[in-house]
């Protein structure tokens, strides 16, 4: 890491740390965007249930009645459907994605107006949240459009770090709400176990030193998830025996294929009774809801575990298809060693992924489960808490984007020395 920061202070590597800057002030103009509040709202004190994952994601945004209260999960949500439709569901999506550049261009259009649409249906529900039962229509449709723009600006602005950054554009701007919620997280908790007279003073240090070593722990843990691979040879048929040995060929899958989806899904579905509860006012109902289908509950900790497993299993078929896997393989003369070409091929790839989806989904529900459990061992307030799919991400983004630097400034290395040959 020092190697590449001392790389970045070369000469010639102005352009990228422009690059630098320009995601730098994305970021701050977001940061800053949070804090504007929509005009006539106030700060939401009571619980948000399952939207707090939206709040996290969003750095409080929600709870704050920002006008980037929805973030850019509309389009997380709207690419998560977009690539659910293209499993065969509608033909036209599944041609657009074998059409390849072109088609891919169609089909992130059509994501990003899906997910202007969503963001209005999500903005315009959130305005009975924000504003309660008792306000007329326009003021609904008021507050609706106003979260819609937020959406768009960050979509755009994601764009722009995308083209002009560096890095994800609208990942970068998911790790930058998590972050700023982050420092609440320790603040909190070294109150409630320090300055707040509850424990012992040299109990309360140690048991706050035990807080920060546990997260270092899981923040170790993940990079170490998402960074291991299942490496599968590839040799082709118009390669010699001694060229394979001295170049070998691999296809990585990782882990972790599916990343933070699975979660994302689960919450969601989870969520569809509590929010049909709060507009059926039954009290039978909302019972039902709050023992049995929410997940601090035994019952509704299990569903969301059982979900995330589900979930987990289909994305990453639909990450890699193992039929459309063989097929390309057997296309441009490669097979694996041991393995014949087309159905065996197939079911080789199917045996892997149910193994590593296996090991990818446990890690996943256990990143998801810790601060639930956290907060029922400890009592704690939910600000106070470890793990969970805020930190997944984080760490996910910041060595994807670490890799992208580092990536940019080999190939500048690699470019250099091949033209003073």
């Amino acid at each position: 890491m020092f190697r590449t920061l001392k790389q970045l202070k070369s000469p010639t590597n102005k352009d990228l740390r422009q690059r630098i800057y320009f995601t730098l002030l994305v970021l701050i103009i977001f940061v800053v965007g949070v804090n504007v509040r929509v005009p006539g709202t106030t700060d939401y004190t009571g619980s948000l249930g399952f939207l707090e994952i939206v709040n996290a994601m969003s750095g409080g945004a929600l709870r704050n009645y920002s006008i980037f209260a929805l973030g850019v999960m509309p389009y997380i949500s709207a690419s998560i459907v977009m690539q659910l439709l293209q499993m065969d569901i509608i033909p036209y999506f599944s041609e657009l994605r074998k059409e390849g550049p072109v088609g891919r261009q169609k089909l992130t259009k059509i994501t990003r107006y899906m997910g202007i649409v969503f963001a209005f249906i999500q903005g315009f529900a959130y305005s009975f949240l924000m504003k309660g039962s008792s306000s007329t229509v326009f003021d609904y449709l008021y507050i609706s459009l106003i979260l819609t723009a937020g959406t768009a600006y960050l979509l755009w602005l994601g764009d722009q770090v995308t083209q002009k950054g560096l890095g994800n554009g609208v990942s970068l701007l998911i790790m930058a709400g998590i972050i700023i919620t982050m420092p609440s997280t320790f603040s909190v908790t070294f109150s409630e176990l320090i300055t707040s007279g509850k424990y012992a003073g040299w109990l309360g240090v140690l048991l706050f030193a035990l807080f920060i070593l546990i997260y270092l722990l899981i923040i170790v843990g993940v990079i170490f998830v998402e960074e291991a691979l299942r490496r599968i040879k590839i040799q082709f048929a118009n390669k010699t025996t001694v060229a394979y040995a001295a170049n070998k060929s691999y296809m990585p899958i990782k882990i972790n294929v599916s990343g933070v989806i699975p979660v994302i899904f689960a919450s969601s579905l989870l969520a569809i009774p509590a929010t049909i509860a709060q507009f059926v006012k039954n009290t039978g109902f909302t019972e039902f809801v709050n023992n049995y289908l929410t997940y601090t509950q035994p019952v509704g900790f299990v569903i969301y575990i059982l979900l995330i497993y589900l979930f987990s299993y289909i994305y990453t078929f639909i990450q890699i298809r193992p039929e459309e896997f063989a097929k390309n393989l057997n296309e441009s003369g490669g097979y694996i060693p041991g393995v014949r070409p087309g159905k065996d091929t197939e079911k080789y790839i199917t045996g892997i992924l149910i193994r590593l989806t296996f090991v990818g989904g446990l890690f996943i529900a256990i990143i998801a489960a810790l601060p639930i459990v956290f907060s029922a061992v400890t009592k704690l307030p939910t600000q106070a808490t470890i793990g969970g799919t805020s930190l997944l991400i984080v760490v996910g983004v910041i060595l994807e984007t670490f890799k992208q630097l580092e990536g940019s400034l080999v190939s500048r290395s690699y470019n250099k020395g091949y033209s003073r040959r």
